[in-house]
């Protein structure tokens, strides 16, 4: 099964178009589920998993995988759909997809991967509002499978994981430069990211230094705000003192986004981190191909605070 990952390095090359590739894979039912193909390192047949008294209940166990101990998730519990029983029960778990988030590897119990698709992000929809803030998805999109056309789920594995591990947005005393820090109050910073989950962490992060935020989404509103701004005529950096956006996202990604910004002369200089659940030099050499000012790895407070105190910085400097 590993072997149908086996070219990912050579698909790079999409990043940067406002394309991906989507593993499409089952959960013992009908429904189909995805994950972007960049947050998969492997997929193998259900390991040995060591179980773990008093974890949290998602979590299945550990595994040794490479030499390291992993944690193997249920992801069908995880996003609370409802238990199988019988024979299905027994077939809904024959498969394990190793990803790479927020600078940690895991484990999530699936069932029957299908195949890899290439799409474009123009064609992956935001979920929609009527099925409410508690579900577990960040998009949806039609994909061909076996000549039918399905909806396809990619599910927001940030939210996930969030329930799992207790993300502390706690600043340490020494990331903070006090005589930045009190420039920052009142400061406005818009923050771009399909993950609500995600948000609210850079959000409960940056409020502690008294920031204000705005959110978006996906890219595509993102840019049709600043865009918005800059037609009335107001400078982009007067209304906001910089850009968080994620990498992967419905409508227009993180790349992209920033390339659109960097185009025009009217908002060029709009200062841009990346903050994404990817990690590796690969995004680096992305952030310099499309001009972002930073990268940072999800989930890190004191490298949030860092970037917006250097930020700060450039302003007060000049």
């Amino acid at each position: 099964m590993s072997s149908i990952l086996a070219s990912v390095d050579q698909r790079t090359q999409l990043v940067g178009e406002n394309r991906l590739e989507l593993l499409m894979f089952k959960l013992g039912t009908r429904h189909v589920f995805a994950i972007n193909v960049f947050k998969v390192k492997e997929v193998i047949t259900v390991p040995r998993v060591s179980q773990m008294p008093g974890s949290h209940k998602n979590l299945k166990g550990v595994t040794n995988y490479r030499g390291s101990s992993i944690p193997i998730i249920d992801l069908r519990q995880s996003i609370k759909m409802p238990a199988l029983k019988g024979d299905a029960a027994k077939k809904q778990h024959v498969n394990v997809i190793i990803t790479e988030y927020n600078r940690s590897v895991q484990g999530f119990l699936i069932g029957d991967v299908l195949n890899i698709v290439n799409t474009s992000w123009s064609n992956i929809q935001p979920p929609p509002s009527t099925i409410g803030k508690a579900n577990y998805l960040t998009a949806i999109t039609q994909i061909d499978v076996n000549g039918k056309s399905e909806l396809v789920e990619i599910i927001d594995v940030e939210k996930v994981l969030a329930e799992i591990i207790d993300y502390d947005i706690q600043i340490s005393e020494e990331a903070l430069d006090h005589n930045v820090v009190e420039h920052l109050k009142g400061q406005t910073v818009l923050i771009v990211d399909d993950s609500g989950t995600a948000r609210k962490q850079i959000r409960d992060t940056l409020a502690q230094l008294g920031i204000n935020v705005l959110e978006e989404n996906d890219g595509l509103k993102a840019l049709k705000r600043l865009r918005q701004w800059a037609d009335d005529g107001k400078k982009v950096t007067d209304e906001i003192l910089m850009m968080f956006t994620d990498a992967e996202m419905p409508e227009m990604d993180g790349y992209r986004l920033t390339a659109e910004v960097r185009e025009d002369p009217r908002m060029s200089d709009l200062f841009i981190a990346l903050n994404t659940s990817l990690s590796g030099s690969f995004n680096e050499a992305m952030v310099k191909k499309v001009g972002c000012n930073r990268f940072i790895s999800k989930f890190q407070p004191d490298l949030l605070v860092d970037v917006v105190q250097e930020r700060m910085r450039e302003i007060l400097d000049n």
